[in-house]
Protein backbone atom coordinates (compact mmCIF):
# COMPACT_ATOMS: atom_id res chain seq x y z
CA UNK A 1 0.00 0.00 0.00
CA UNK A 2 1.38 3.44 -1.15
CA UNK A 3 0.02 6.66 0.01
CA UNK A 4 0.70 10.13 -1.74
CA UNK A 5 1.76 13.13 0.07
CA UNK A 6 0.17 16.25 -1.48
CA UNK A 7 1.31 19.57 -0.67
CA UNK A 8 -0.09 22.23 0.15
CA UNK A 9 -0.10 25.15 -2.38
CA UNK A 10 -2.16 27.71 -2.81
CA UNK A 11 -2.38 29.61 -6.86
CA UNK A 12 -1.21 33.29 -5.18
CA UNK A 13 2.17 31.08 -3.32
CA UNK A 14 2.85 29.25 -6.57
CA UNK A 15 2.77 32.29 -9.04
CA UNK A 16 4.72 34.03 -6.43
CA UNK A 17 7.40 31.01 -6.38
CA UNK A 18 7.88 30.44 -10.16
CA UNK A 19 11.35 31.63 -12.12
CA UNK A 20 12.17 31.89 -15.66
CA UNK A 21 15.33 30.27 -16.60
CA UNK A 22 17.09 30.30 -20.10
CA UNK A 23 19.69 28.75 -21.45
CA UNK A 24 22.17 30.08 -24.50
CA UNK A 25 25.31 28.00 -25.45
CA UNK A 26 28.35 30.09 -25.63
CA UNK A 27 28.70 29.20 -29.57
CA UNK A 28 26.70 26.47 -31.27
CA UNK A 29 27.73 23.57 -33.80
CA UNK A 30 26.09 23.87 -37.24
CA UNK A 31 26.69 20.50 -39.36
CA UNK A 32 26.81 20.70 -42.70
CA UNK A 33 26.80 18.19 -45.98
CA UNK A 34 26.00 18.47 -49.66
CA UNK A 35 22.87 16.91 -51.73
CA UNK A 36 23.02 15.37 -55.46
CA UNK A 37 20.39 14.58 -57.58
CA UNK A 38 19.79 13.65 -61.19
CA UNK A 39 16.27 13.68 -62.52
CA UNK A 40 14.26 13.35 -65.60
CA UNK A 41 11.58 15.95 -66.89
CA UNK A 42 9.16 14.20 -69.24
CA UNK A 43 8.67 16.98 -72.08
CA UNK A 44 4.92 15.54 -72.94
CA UNK A 45 3.78 15.25 -69.56
CA UNK A 46 6.51 17.37 -67.08
CA UNK A 47 6.31 14.19 -64.79
CA UNK A 48 9.63 14.44 -62.82
CA UNK A 49 11.28 11.36 -62.06
CA UNK A 50 14.25 11.16 -59.98
CA UNK A 51 17.24 8.98 -60.95
CA UNK A 52 19.64 9.15 -58.08
CA UNK A 53 19.98 10.89 -55.16
CA UNK A 54 23.36 11.02 -52.89
CA UNK A 55 24.05 13.17 -49.61
CA UNK A 56 27.04 13.23 -47.70
CA UNK A 57 26.61 14.88 -44.03
CA UNK A 58 29.12 15.82 -41.36
CA UNK A 59 27.70 16.16 -38.26
CA UNK A 60 30.65 15.35 -36.52
CA UNK A 61 30.61 12.10 -33.89
CA UNK A 62 28.47 9.89 -35.19
CA UNK A 63 26.66 8.39 -31.99
CA UNK A 64 24.32 6.27 -34.07
CA UNK A 65 24.92 5.05 -37.23
CA UNK A 66 21.66 3.59 -38.33
CA UNK A 67 19.30 6.12 -36.47
CA UNK A 68 21.45 8.80 -38.34
CA UNK A 69 20.75 7.15 -41.28
CA UNK A 70 17.07 7.23 -40.58
CA UNK A 71 17.18 10.57 -40.16
CA UNK A 72 18.79 11.95 -43.04
CA UNK A 73 16.53 9.67 -45.80
CA UNK A 74 13.11 10.69 -43.60
CA UNK A 75 14.22 14.32 -44.20
CA UNK A 76 15.16 13.90 -47.63
CA UNK A 77 11.82 12.10 -48.03
CA UNK A 78 10.01 14.65 -46.29
CA UNK A 79 11.88 17.63 -48.68
CA UNK A 80 10.54 15.37 -51.48
CA UNK A 81 6.95 15.98 -50.47
CA UNK A 82 7.64 18.98 -50.11
CA UNK A 83 9.40 19.87 -53.50
CA UNK A 84 6.83 17.43 -55.25
CA UNK A 85 3.56 16.70 -53.81
CA UNK A 86 2.18 18.44 -50.45
CA UNK A 87 0.35 21.51 -50.84
CA UNK A 88 -2.54 22.63 -49.09
CA UNK A 89 -5.57 24.42 -51.59
CA UNK A 90 -8.13 26.42 -50.49
CA UNK A 91 -11.07 28.16 -51.93
CA UNK A 92 -12.39 31.49 -51.89
CA UNK A 93 -13.92 31.22 -48.60
CA UNK A 94 -11.14 29.98 -46.88
CA UNK A 95 -12.16 26.33 -47.24
CA UNK A 96 -9.62 23.50 -47.37
CA UNK A 97 -10.06 21.33 -50.52
CA UNK A 98 -7.34 18.50 -49.90
CA UNK A 99 -7.93 18.24 -45.92
CA UNK A 100 -8.29 14.00 -46.31
CA UNK A 101 -5.36 11.93 -47.40
CA UNK A 102 -7.05 11.16 -50.11
CA UNK A 103 -6.40 14.40 -51.80
CA UNK A 104 -3.57 15.50 -50.18
CA UNK A 105 -0.44 14.06 -51.95
CA UNK A 106 2.18 12.78 -50.40
CA UNK A 107 5.81 10.80 -51.22
CA UNK A 108 5.66 7.03 -51.28
CA UNK A 109 7.25 4.03 -51.30
CA UNK A 110 7.69 4.34 -55.47
CA UNK A 111 8.26 7.98 -55.20
CA UNK A 112 11.01 8.16 -53.45
CA UNK A 113 14.65 6.36 -54.88
CA UNK A 114 17.00 4.82 -52.53
CA UNK A 115 19.30 7.97 -51.22
CA UNK A 116 22.62 6.99 -50.82
CA UNK A 117 24.10 8.73 -47.84
CA UNK A 118 27.68 8.94 -46.37
CA UNK A 119 29.03 10.65 -43.38
CA UNK A 120 31.74 12.50 -42.03
CA UNK A 121 33.03 12.90 -38.66
CA UNK A 122 34.57 16.29 -38.06
CA UNK A 123 34.43 16.59 -34.13
CA UNK A 124 33.07 19.61 -32.86
CA UNK A 125 35.75 21.80 -30.62
CA UNK A 126 32.39 23.09 -28.82
CA UNK A 127 31.25 20.18 -26.81
CA UNK A 128 32.61 17.26 -25.10
CA UNK A 129 30.98 14.25 -27.43
CA UNK A 130 31.82 16.44 -30.64
CA UNK A 131 28.70 15.86 -31.95
CA UNK A 132 26.94 18.67 -34.43
CA UNK A 133 23.29 18.67 -35.40
CA UNK A 134 21.34 16.24 -38.06
CA UNK A 135 17.78 17.49 -37.47
CA UNK A 136 16.83 19.51 -40.37
CA UNK A 137 19.76 18.40 -42.78
CA UNK A 138 18.05 15.82 -44.38
CA UNK A 139 14.59 18.29 -45.40
CA UNK A 140 16.04 21.86 -45.89
CA UNK A 141 18.04 21.29 -49.07
CA UNK A 142 15.67 19.38 -50.91
CA UNK A 143 13.82 22.13 -52.76
CA UNK A 144 16.62 24.36 -53.70
CA UNK A 145 17.89 21.35 -55.12
CA UNK A 146 14.98 20.00 -56.61
CA UNK A 147 14.53 23.28 -58.61
CA UNK A 148 18.02 24.10 -59.64
CA UNK A 149 17.76 20.75 -61.32
CA UNK A 150 14.32 21.28 -63.15
CA UNK A 151 15.59 24.50 -64.25
CA UNK A 152 18.78 22.40 -65.66
CA UNK A 153 16.76 19.84 -66.94
CA UNK A 154 14.43 22.45 -68.97
CA UNK A 155 17.41 25.12 -69.67
CA UNK A 156 15.45 25.47 -73.44
CA UNK A 157 12.80 27.26 -72.06
CA UNK A 158 14.63 29.54 -69.20
CA UNK A 159 13.05 28.78 -66.64
CA UNK A 160 13.37 30.67 -63.21
CA UNK A 161 11.42 28.11 -60.47
CA UNK A 162 10.90 30.01 -57.27
CA UNK A 163 8.14 28.28 -55.80
CA UNK A 164 7.47 24.71 -54.44
CA UNK A 165 5.46 22.24 -54.15
CA UNK A 166 5.70 22.02 -58.38
CA UNK A 167 3.50 19.34 -59.67
CA UNK A 168 3.63 18.45 -63.41
CA UNK A 169 0.60 21.30 -64.19
CA UNK A 170 2.30 23.80 -62.36
CA UNK A 171 5.48 22.85 -64.26
CA UNK A 172 3.24 23.12 -67.78
CA UNK A 173 1.98 26.50 -66.31
CA UNK A 174 5.61 27.71 -65.94
CA UNK A 175 6.88 26.61 -69.33
CA UNK A 176 4.03 27.90 -71.52
CA UNK A 177 4.47 31.19 -69.38
CA UNK A 178 7.77 31.65 -70.38
CA UNK A 179 7.36 30.41 -74.22
CA UNK A 180 4.97 33.44 -74.58
CA UNK A 181 7.25 35.71 -72.87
Amino acid sequence: MATVARPRVSWSSASKSRRTQYFGPAGGTTASGVHALILEVDPETFTVEIQRYVVVHDCGTVINPLILAGQIQGGVAQGIGNAFYEQLVWDENGQLLNASFMDYLLPTADTVPRIETDHLETPSPLNPLGIKGAGEAGAIPVGPLFAQAVEDALSEFGLEILEIPLSPSRLFELVMEAHNE
